[in-house]
């Protein structure tokens, strides 16, 4: 209860209730934007229709609204927007909530998602099976089983190291995600120029323009599961951003702490780029954002970089596939939008400690 009682104290009940009314509106405004135009009144009768077919199957019993709508827009919302629009919202939940929790482990406001190599791993993972011809599911499974191995790597590297514990396991990253990147420009290099450099490439910037339901389900189990842990956590995650006497004098394991976030936040940034490709500056520049709105405690951030970055990626896949008449890749855009941000951020910081 007292966790529950610091998360939506005064002021910040106002702030949460106004975060997650964004989230929705930005979800469910979604639907209606697209090339085919979907009414708000079709979407409604839509869902609801959907939610009491649904209801019916559990009840046993046919329940249902007589359709007024065409079929072919309940065929896009239900087959094409609806996947597409779950996992540009659980994507941009993961890859934020992933780069706060790396940022309070490592006591860098600059680190990001991909510090200890899970996106070039997963990134070479499907330039090698988009290489070795393999299906999109193939390709995705790949991806993520790669993108934990760099992880594995960087960590096995780090534990063997006699430096500090955090220095050895940054550099550990850094060397892993050399490597990897390495790996994915040889691929690229001996690539079919036809057809296989370009779906790598393609790849490599980011899209959910091929997302289906099995992704949308794929991609939310293997989230959630690393959510909810960091989630129920979160109080403690403050306890890394102190020093190691303190945590420790506190009865907190700061070895198996630092381990479980590892663990949960490689997961679900794996999870996510194995779907969506390498999307970069969500997981640096919206935990920042929070920071301003909600502060530094992260029995609150964490749940506001989920709601934030959900609503910021499914913002970004909305202009991605609406701006032009060609589908601009989400890595593009997410970095014509992050860098100004964090150059932003920048200077906004300078500014409050000249103050």
């Amino acid at each position: 209860m007292k966790d529950a009682d610091t998360l939506l104290e005064p002021g910040y009940k106002t702030k949460f209730a106004i975060l997650a009314a964004v989230f929705v509106a930005v979800f469910f405004g979604s639907f209606i934007l697209g090339r085919f135009a979907i009414s708000l009144i079709d979407l409604i009768k839509i869902l609801a229709s959907r939610l009491l077919q649904l209801l019916g199957n559990l009840a046993g019993r046919r329940f249902g609204l007589e359709q007024t709508w065409p079929g072919t827009a309940e065929t896009i919302v239900i087959n094409v927007r609806m996947p597409r629009i779950i996992s540009a919202a659980v994507i941009g939940a993961a890859l934020s909530t992933a780069g706060a929790s790396y940022q309070g482990m490592f006591r860098n406001p600059m680190v990001s998602p991909d510090i200890l190599g899970a996106s070039t791993g997963a990134g070479f993972g499907a330039a090698l099976g988009i290489l070795l011809g393999f299906n999109y599911v193939g390709i995705t499974a790949l991806s993520f089983c790669l993108g934990l191995g760099a992880v594995f790597l960087a960590y096995t590297i780090s534990r063997a190291s006699r430096l500090n514990a955090t220095l050895s396991m940054v550099l550990a990253g850094i060397m892993v995600s050399s490597l990897f990147s390495s790996g994915t420009s040889l691929i690229k290099l001996v690539a079919d120029t036809d057809n296989q450099l370009p779906a790598i490439t393609y790849w490599l910037m980011g899209s959910l323009s091929s997302i289906r339901g099995g992704d949308a389900a794929f991609v939310s189990v293997l989230v959630l599961a690393g959510l909810i842990p960091l989630f129920l956590l979160k109080w403690r995650i403050n306890l890394l951003t102190v020093s190691e006497d303190e945590a420790k004098s506190l009865g907190i394991n700061t070895t198996r702490l630092r381990l479980i976030v590892i663990v949960c936040a490689t997961f679900i940034t794996a999870a996510a780029v194995s779907v969506s490709g390498m999307i970069g500056w969500v997981g640096l520049v919206t935990p920042h954002f929070c920071r301003l709105i909600f502060g530094y405690d992260y029995k609150r951030l964490i749940p506001a970089s989920m709601l934030l970055g959900g609503a910021f990626m499914m913002v970004v896949d909305n202009l991605a596939r609406t701006a032009t008449t060609a589908e601009i890749p989400l890595g593009v855009l997410t970095a014509f939008v992050g860098a100004p941000v964090f150059v932003w951020l920048i200077l906004r910081g300078g500014a409050a400690r000249e103050d």
